[in-house]
């Protein structure tokens, strides 16, 4: 089934969009309806959200790709971005984008076991994630106060309406045994195996940015190296990854605390 049909399109964006030839739906999380859209204008990606907090994500990842628009990172290029309310479901939101070429990291390596292969795909993995952490913060993503405070705050607004995995005891664990300080840099934020694109044995682009900000680039690393069928289950695969970023930041009592617990609540 569809997520979304060629009339659920609002005319905004099938104005932008011009007459659709044809599309399909790739494998997507839960928080939106995902479609590749080949149109009289080429290749487009449209995203739909519903909802107040699923929109307000996607409202974010359309500012902060224009934001990174000034980078040299391989993001998408913001098309349109169209929020409406409907009458039977609510608000819906809807981000046209760039398409850019490429399979996921999971979808490439899930049955990949070519030694060299996976080598050279974690190290470039590696190697992109250290670039993105060193590229410039565009100043309108940066604030005064600090992310994790940020993000600690967030959590416990995502705990008290909506569904998430965390617990209040697990909240008030991270906010009692917080990490030690760590050089704030340009992070991603939802820093997954689904979200880094390959195209010819090289990382080809970024996706997926509603969580980019000027946090902790140690929970990207931990959320980059979450253990995925036959995908960072073994020291080689973790070494590939480290070998590529240049430097192992982060503990195992660091990792337990970003992607065993923090994570839990988004």
């Amino acid at each position: 089934m569809e997520p979304f049909s060629k009339e659920e399109i609002p005319n905004e964006v099938m104005k932008e969009l011009g007459a659709i030839c044809n599309n399909t739906f790739p494998r997507q999380g839960h928080t939106s309806d995902v479609g590749i859209i080949e149109s009289e204008k080429g290749l487009s990606v449209l995203k739909r959200t519903r909802g107040a907090q699923y929109s307000e994500w996607l409202r974010r990842e359309s500012y902060i790709l224009e934001c990174l628009s000034q980078t040299n990172l391989r993001v998408p290029k913001v098309y349109q971005f169209f929020q409406h309310q409907d009458e039977a479901e609510g608000i819906q939101s809807w981000l046209l984008m760039e398409y850019l070429q490429g399979e996921t990291i999971r979808k490439i390596l899930t049955h990949e076991n070519d030694s060299g292969t996976r080598h050279n795909i974690l190290f470039d993995f590696g190697r992109s994630l250290r670039e993105l952490h060193s590229t410039s913060c565009p100043d309108e993503l940066k604030s005064s106060e600090k992310w994790l405070d940020m993000i600690l705050n967030q959590a416990e607004y995502n705990l008290e309406h909506y569904k998430v995995d965390g617990t209040a005891a697990l909240l008030e664990k991270l906010k009692n045994k917080k990490p030690t300080d760590f050089e704030q840099t340009l992070i991603h934020g939802d820093c997954t195996i689904d979200n880094f694109l390959v195209h010819e044995g090289r990382i080809s682009g970024i996706i997926d940015w509603s969580g980019g900000a000027y946090g902790d680039p140690r929970y990207d690393v931990s959320l980059a190296i979450r253990p995925k069928p036959n995908i960072f289950q073994s020291s080689r695969d973790h070494q590939a990854f480290f070998d590529g970023y240049g430097k192992k930041i982060i503990t195992d009592e660091e990792y337990e605390y970003f992607e065993d617990g923090l994570y839990a609540f988004f």
